[in-house]
């Protein structure tokens, strides 16, 4: 999960930007190649009336969304900002999962917090301080997000908080001119892939696959990404569930299995790190720039999530004929339709009128159009048109996730407690790559969980 963004941040430093009312609006039908420069039309504010007007009015949002993804997410909103007079003070940090419940605790959260884990929502909820959400706002979501997504905003049966943007999980991203040239057919299942992995190796050119799990506080979390992808696929949605809700132990041997099947890639130094150095140079490598080998030759594979595709170079090429494109995870057989993924959401630590009206606007299917236009990103929500999307990749992952024959779970790290999800899964992935052994670190995980 943990964007973005925990798991999407693009840069390692806090970005901190206001929108005013000076801004020139960044249409939600416009900017199609993402960068939000140019000269904007201005907004059409008869479809914000509903909102009403609070000139004057400031509302601030924190989140762990930074750089160009900050931008887009901030061009999302302009119109709304210009159209109603409020004021949006965006913050972006990648401290947030620890930054939040301190400011929460000392009496200084923001007015809107962007999570992106349901488990650090949850354990926001638990502190006193996120106020249940409207009901302009849960009703939105009703008509606009399936039942699952109000779900993972909802904490002891209270809604607090709406689903906003979305990634698949498991993408594998490789150069498909470099596939072509070598004969390397994409896997269908999960041997094949392993199969590749030492084909690869074999062929000497290049390494297999490269990673990078370097993320600040968040160190580590995109190992959790491969470990649940694995659970999913191997063991099935049910154990997922199980483990989600710790109705199997951390410990469980099946859990063990997964990471065992990771460990056979991510901890030979014949199969990673392409570009950085050997296995444990995947801890120093900053995430956003793990993918870079792909296209510089240095490996064949990067496994990340959909929104990979904005940590590549601006001029790159998404696209089956293009530059680079990617293969879902496969599973245990072929045609598998299972996919892991993540998501935001929006919850409130005030109820001024302003606030409600963002917190609206983020539900609501103009939002979700207006940003998934900007590129780079994707959203859950059902209003959303996937023709809006920038890239075919985009549109295939918004196919998948509208797709009744997909079999969706959302990033376990991110259902679980945030002592556990955000906290020792992580620092757990650190001490396994470093060398600690798959039942020491899972005991480790396990101890830690709340009773």
């Amino acid at each position: 999960m943990a964007i973005i963004r925990s798991k999407k941040t693009l840069l390692p430093i806090a970005v901190l930007s206001v929108l005013t009312l000076g801004l020139s609006a960044c249409g939600s039908g416009s900017g199609d190649d993402g960068d939000g420069g140019g000269s904007e039309p201005a907004a059409d504010c008869a479809a914000y009336e509903t909102y009403g007007t609070f000139d004057g009015a400031e509302v601030s949002v924190y989140s762990t969304i930074v750089d160009v993804e900050a931008e887009r997410l901030e061009g999302a909103w302009a119109d709304f900002s210009e159209c109603t007079g409020v004021e949006v003070v965006y913050e972006g940090s990648k401290e947030f999962e620890t930054q939040i419940g301190v400011r929460s605790q000392g009496g200084t959260p923001p007015d809107i917090a962007i999570f992106p884990q349901p488990g650090l929502l949850a354990t926001e909820v638990a502190g006193g301080s996120v106020l249940p959400a409207p009901a302009e706002v849960e009703a939105l979501v009703d008509e606009n997000w399936t039942e699952d997504w109000k779900g993972y905003g909802t904490v002891d049966g209270v809604f607090y908080a709406a689903p906003m943007l979305a990634s698949i999980k498991g993408y594998v991203w490789y150069d498909p001119t470099v596939f072509a040239d070598k004969g390397w057919e994409i896997p269908e299942t999960l041997d094949e892939m392993a199969t590749l992995t030492e084909e690869i190796a074999a062929e000497g050119t290049m390494m297999p696959w490269c990673a990078g799990f370097e993320s600040g506080e968040a160190t580590g979390w995109p190992g959790t990404d491969w470990v649940e992808d694995y659970v999913l696929r191997q063991s099935g949605p049910e154990v997922y569930d199980q483990w989600i809700n710790h109705e199997i132990p951390f410990n469980d041997p099946q859990i063990a299995e997964a990471f065992d099947a990771v460990g056979e890639i991510l901890k030979n130094d014949e199969y990673v790190n392409g570009g950085f150095g050997d296995s444990r140079s995947i801890l120093s490598t900053p995430f956003p720039d793990a993918g870079q080998p792909v296209l510089d030759g240095a490996c064949a594979m990067h496994h990340q999530a959909s929104f990979q595709s904005a940590n590549w170079p601006e001029e790159t090429i998404v696209a089956e004929d293009g530059d680079v494109w990617a293969f879902i995870t496969p599973g245990v057989e072929a045609g598998a339709k299972a996919v892991t993924g993540g998501g935001e959401f929006v919850a409130a630590y005030a109820d001024r009128p302003e606030v409600v009206a963002f917190q609206s606007f983020m539900a609501s299917g103009e939002f979700a159009n207006a940003r998934v236009a900007l590129g780079g990103n994707i959203s859950a929500n059902l209003q959303l048109d996937p023709a809006v999307a920038t890239s075919d990749l985009d549109r295939q992952s918004i196919e998948l996730l509208q797709s009744e024959e997909t079999v969706f779970r959302f990033d376990a790290s991110d259902l679980m407690p945030g002592a556990v999800g955000a906290n020792s899964f992580w620092s757990g992935i650190v001490e396994w790559i470093n060398g600690s052994e798959t039942e020491e670190v899972l005991d480790t995980i396990e101890s830690s969980w709340p009773q």
